[in-house]
């Protein structure tokens, strides 16, 4: 996983509050554990007219002009500003897979359900939480100005937008530690490698039976 410290980009305001994971990745597209491909699904019931299915070329499917995840105005957004309960419903892993794939980097909203919260901070995402009174500002200069963009800063804990005004963040310090080393969780227990090799070769002497063939 790639280090994470600071996300400047174009916002991709998703202005409905409760998004869940199915709305985000629906479920016929939990096909696959690699991580990738799951970009052209992302909201995909509200992205396109008519149901898609996994494998499906989305190049060909007519889509929901009026979503703004095709408007023009909204390509190459880094930062997806959500309302209140952002990520709710199922746990499964996809949605961040999706939201990573489609370039996302880092989100904004007034709170997340707590295993989105999780999965998207071991896949190398930023959920920023902002007061609802905040984002509710952010939500009328990016309607109101094309290109609108912000800066989210993990090391500075805050949020810049292009006036120049700053919100702070608060922010889980071990969290932060793993985003801003590039640490997803197997990355963690690799830092321990040598602690565990000494201690398996311990345990191999102390209780051989255990690690017999």
């Amino acid at each position: 996983m790639e280090p994470v410290r600071k996300v400047d980009g174009i916002v991709l305001p998703i202005d409905r509050p409760n998004v869940d994971t199915d709305a985000i990745i629906p479920k016929q597209f939990l096909k696959s554990i690699k991580r990738t491909g799951f970009g052209v699904y992302l909201f995909d019931e509200w992205r396109y007219l008519g149901k898609g299915e996994a494998d499906q070329d989305c190049s060909e499917r007519p889509v929901n002009e009026d979503f703004v995840i095709n408007q023009a105005r909204y390509q190459g957004a880094k930062i997806l500003l959500g309302r209140v309960n952002f990520g709710c419903g199922s746990s499964r892993e996809h949605a961040s897979w999706a939201l990573r794939d489609h370039g996302i980097r880092a989100l904004i909203a007034p709170s997340y359900a707590d295993i989105f919260y999780s999965n998207a901070c071991k896949n190398g995402l930023v959920p920023v939480t902002l007061s609802a009174e905040i984002v509710d500002s952010l939500f009328i200069e990016c309607s109101a100005t094309e290109g609108y963009g912000l800066a989210v800063d993990l090391e500075a804990l805050e949020v810049t937008t292009s006036d120049g005004e700053t919100y702070p963040f608060e922010f889980n310090p071990g969290l932060q530690q793993r985003l801003l080393s590039g640490l997803d969780d197997i990355g963690v227990s690799l830092n321990s490698a040598d602690a565990i090799r000494t201690y398996e070769a311990r345990r191999a002497t102390e209780a051989p039976w255990l690690f017999a063939d």
